[in-house]
């Protein structure tokens, strides 16, 4: 679904995104290792969900990987074919002390559409749903606080679908997939827009982020 949404953007994109600055490293924010814990997001394609993450002062390092499903080491091929059960994901280490849980799902929301079942824009299948995987109970009842507080702000007409769970197994996708929009950034930027992503996130939030 990736590839065909390049090709179709591509051609109307081409002229603006020749002229985009290359997309530079984002320098680690210095973290006491020690002090790290871990929080476990699904938002579709997972080259969309990197950078927001990483632009956090006290996040140390953003993973994209593949978590909720039954497949020991499950491969990009596997999982995007839908059969592994396992959802495209980001795995982040964070220090408490600088950057809190509850803004790390501030963000989460602002990156996704949560109203989509089994799908983000214009990838679908469970491969591509949103879900929080909470690793403590904290965490658990900071997800749930703030999907019921999204679901009142009257932000969405429809129900929030962004399923909450335990988080399980994550395992790190492939290289080339990891800092995708830093080593691609005008495919990255033809596949964000191309999707639906971009758009929805400007109309929604007044911004589309990364």
């Amino acid at each position: 679904m990736k590839r065909h949404l390049l090709l179709i953007a591509i051609a109307g994109l081409m002229a603006g995104c020749a002229k985009a600055p290359m997309a530079t490293a984002t320098p680690a924010t210095p973290v006491d290792a020690s002090k790290l814990k871990t929080a476990t997001f699904a938002g579709g394609c997972f080259w969309c969900m990197e950078g927001p993450f990483e632009a956090l002062a006290g996040v140390a390092s953003v993973t994209s990987g593949y978590t909720g499903g039954t497949k020991l080491n499950p491969t990009y091929m596997e999982v995007s074919s839908g059969s592994t059960g396992h959802a495209e994901s980001i795995q982040v280490a964070y220090d408490p002390t600088k950057v809190t849980y509850q803004e790390l799902l501030d963000t989460f929301w602002r990156q996704i559409d949560p109203t989509q079942v089994d799908g983000q824009f214009a990838d679908h299948g469970r491969q591509y749903r949103t879900a929080i995987f909470y690793h403590d109970e904290e965490q658990r009842r900071l997800a749930e606080a703030s999907k019921q507080q999204l679901a009142a702000s009257g932000k969405f007409a429809k129900p929030i679908v962004t399923a909450i769970t335990p988080a399980s197994q994550f395992y790190p996708a492939e290289g080339y997939h990891q800092d995708y929009y830093k080593k691609n950034p005008l495919r990255y930027k033809l596949y964000k827009v191309g999707s639906g992503r971009e758009g929805f996130l400007k109309k929604t939030w007044g911004t589309a982020g990364h």
